[in-house]
């Protein structure tokens, strides 16, 4: 063969190539997919678990005579309401599907729904009552979860929310639980107590909101199908960079000087609202639904918290109204533009549900929390350990 022949062979050499690569590809999507997708789950699963004990629980150190309370409370949320969130799985009460990952997945969103609805209240419970908060939380979010998700009693249709990310189910039920145990639990007491911060506990604080940071596109992303996780991904990485940028903005505006508590959790607003639409919006939808998230957030901390406790006669210790609140509620609106043909009416449906069950749920746990006992020095670690700061 002349180096004429062989040059005019090259082009079919390489599209028999590229037929044989992509048949090859085709072949292989289609004998390992629940192997693979298993895997990317399984990753997903580690990261959001580093979200739920170094991320809230870090981000929970903030109060500077707390930081061990606030630790152990998170490994012990989690700890009991994974195992918890399985066993109502098993019973087939409130459904069963999906692999064993999937619903490992499902039971570490139910345990980031309790961090946060601990957080409102960080501070003021007792060890054992952060055990009886989760034991009484789960079964009251698996309800919601099977209404609003599942098609529960018929009250919305299956599919009707569109909630990928958990800005209604997870961010906006667990805050406003939180919203309602505070409300029946907050005494005279703790009104009159100060809660301290210092640069060490701020420094912590900051970590956890980096940690969370670093791996919400991965709680976002661990139940939509593989071929939209990278969009999905980088939207929930604009969202967050549209929110930490505002809220630096915003918080200046505001106080004149940087605020690290905004910074810390309003920052991280954008994740929470980006959640309902992360596999939807567009890059532009994500960073503007992040911005407006942020500097809502920050508003929220720098000029509405100090009122809410005089309103509302109510602490907040953690500021989830701002950061999980008001942030998911506006993420479970922001679908309605984006989504062509959903459900408009179910999923509205879905939001008034979630907000009744979680604050009627939330009033009635904060009935039966004091029954054991209260804390006697809020917002101090020295009650319940050893060697611990007096």
């Amino acid at each position: 063969m002349n180096l004429r022949k062989i040059l005019w062979s090259i082009p079919a050499i390489i599209a028999l190539m590229g037929i044989t690569t992509a048949a090859f590809a085709q072949e292989t999507s289609n004998a390992l997919p629940e192997t693979v997708i298993a895997d990317q789950q399984y990753n997903k699963a580690i990261h959001i678990m580093a979200m739920l004990l170094i991320g809230f629980g870090f981000l929970m150190v903030f109060v500077r005579k707390y930081g061990r309370s606030a630790l152990t409370a998170t490994f012990l949320l989690v700890s009991i309401s994974l195992p918890l969130y399985l066993l109502g799985k098993s019973t087939g009460l409130a459904g069963n599907e999906g692999s064993e990952i999937e619903r490992l997945l499902f039971a570490e969103f139910a345990a980031a729904s309790l961090l946060i609805a601990a957080g409102a209240v960080l501070g003021r419970l007792k060890m054992p009552q952060y055990l009886l908060l989760g034991l009484l939380f789960v079964p009251f979010y698996m309800l919601n979860e099977w209404i609003v998700l599942g098609g529960g009693f018929g009250l919305v249709p299956v599919g009707a929310v569109v909630d990928t990310g958990g800005s209604i189910v997870i961010h906006a039920f667990g805050a406003i639980f939180g919203l309602g145990v505070a409300l029946t639990m907050t005494t005279k007491q703790e009104f009159e107590k100060v809660i301290e911060a210092d640069a060490t506990s701020d420094r912590y604080s900051m970590l956890g909101s980096m940690v969370l940071w670093v791996f919400w596109p991965s709680f976002c992303a661990a139940i939509v199908p593989p071929e939209e996780v990278p969009h999905t991904v980088v939207n929930v990485i604009l969202a967050l960079c549209g929110s930490t940028l505002i809220t630096y903005l915003t918080s200046v505006s505001l106080r004149k000087k940087i605020s690290i508590a905004d910074i810390a959790n309003a920052a991280l607003a954008g994740g929470v609202a980006i959640g309902s639409s992360c596999a939807y919006a567009s890059h532009s939808m994500a960073i503007i639904i992040g911005m407006l998230a942020g500097g809502i957030s920050t508003f929220g901390f720098a000029i509405i918290q100090s009122r809410q406790q005089k309103w509302m006669r109510v602490i907040d210790t953690c500021g989830v109204t701002n950061l999980h609140g008001i942030p998911g509620l506006i993420g479970g609106f922001a679908v309605l533009p984006i989504v062509k043909g959903m459900n408009i009416g179910g999923h509205i449906t879905g939001i008034g549900i979630t907000v009744a069950v979680a604050f009627i749920s939330g009033l009635l746990v904060g009935k039966v929390l004091p029954i054991l006992g209260r804390k006697t020095e809020p917002y101090e670690d020295a009650e319940e350990f050893l060697d611990a700061e007096e």
